[in-house]
C-alpha cells in the first residue's frame, strides 16, 4: 500500500514538473497573483463587515472610548503636528509630494512609470471613496472639529488615500534592490506617514476610529488590486503569447 502511494506521488511530480519549469519565470508573478486575489476578496469581506457594524452598540461605545483617549493627548505642539500630517494627507499635500515624486523619477531613475501607477492608484481611491461616503451616508462626529470639512464621514478619506498612496510607494521601495538599511528606514517613514495621518483625523475631531479603519482597508484594497493587474501587465508584456 505504501509503495503505491509513493508511486502515485512520483507519477503526480513527473507530471508537474514540466509545467514547472514551463512557468518558472512566471512563477513569482503567478504566485503573487494569487496572494493578491486572495487578500483582495479578503479585504473586501472584511470592509463589508466592518460597514454592517457601524450602528451597533459595541462600535458606537468603542469609537466614543478611542476617540476619547486620543484626545486626551491634546497639546499645541502635538496639535501642530497632526494639523501638518493631515494636510499633508490633503489635495494640496499631494501635489506637492507628487511634484517632487516625479522630480527624483524623471532625473535620478530616469522613467516615470512608477509615478504614472502610483497615481492612478490614488485617483482609483479617491474617486471610490467618494462614491462609499455617499453610499454609507454617515454623518460626521459631533464634537469639536479643529479643521473644517464639508463631506461624510466613513470611510475617512484621508485614511484611504495615505494608504493607497503611501502604501504603493512601499510596495515600490520593497522592490528596489537597495541597502536594507535605506529601504528599511524609508518603509518605515511610509507607515508612519500612513498612521499619522489616520490618527490626525481622530485627534482633530473630525472622524470615528472606525471611519480610519475603514479607509484603511479599502485602501489597501486598492493597492493589492492595482498590484496584481500591473504583475498581469508585467507578464503580458515579457511575453505576449502568455
Amino acid at each position: 500500500m505504501r509503495q503505491a502511494i509513493f508511486t502515485f506521488i512520483n507519477k503526480i511530480r513527473e507530471y508537474l514538473r514540466p509545467l514547472f519549469l514551463k512557468y518558472d519565470q512566471k512563477l513569482p508573478y503567478i504566485i503573487t497573483l494569487i496572494i493578491a486575489l486572495i487578500l483582495v476578496v479578503g479585504g473586501i469581506n472584511l470592509f463589508i463587515e466592518l460597514t454592517d457594524t457601524l450602528a451597533t452598540d459595541m462600535l458606537i461605545n468603542l469609537d466614543h472610548e478611542v476617540t476619547q483617549y486620543v484626545l486626551s493627548f491634546r497639546k499645541p505642539a502635538l496639535t501642530n503636528y497632526f494639523l501638518f500630517m493631515t494636510y499633508l494627507g490633503d489635495v494640496y499635500g499631494y501635489l506637492i509630494v507628487l511634484a517632487i515624486y516625479l522630480f527624483i523619477s524623471f532625473f535620478v531613475f530616469k522613467k516615470w512609470k512608477y509615478v504614472a501607477q502610483t497615481s492612478l492608484v490614488l485617483l482609483l481611491a479617491t474617486v471610490s471613496n467618494m462614491m462609499l461616503k455617499r453610499f454609507v451616508d454617515r454623518a460626521r462626529p459631533g464634537i469639536e472639529h479643529m479643521v473644517s470639512v464639508e463631506t461624510l464621514s466613513y470611510p475617512s478619506g484621508h485614511a484611504m488615500s495615505a494608504m493607497a498612496f503611501y502604501g504603493f510607494l512601499i510596495f515600490i521601495v520593497y522592490k528596489f534592490s537597495w541597502n536594507k538599511y535605506l529601504k528599511s528606514s524609508l518603509i518605515g517613514l511610509l507607515v508612519l506617514i500612513i498612521l499619522s495621518i489616520g490618527i490626525s483625523r481622530i485627534y482633530l475631531g473630525v472622524h470615528y476610529p472606525s471611519d480610519i479603519v475603514g479607509g484603511y482597508i479599502a485602501g489597501l484594497i486598492w493597492v493589492i488590486f492595482c498590484v496584481l493587474v500591473f504583475d498581469l501587465i508585467e507578464v503580458f508584456r515579457r511575453d505576449p503569447q502568455t
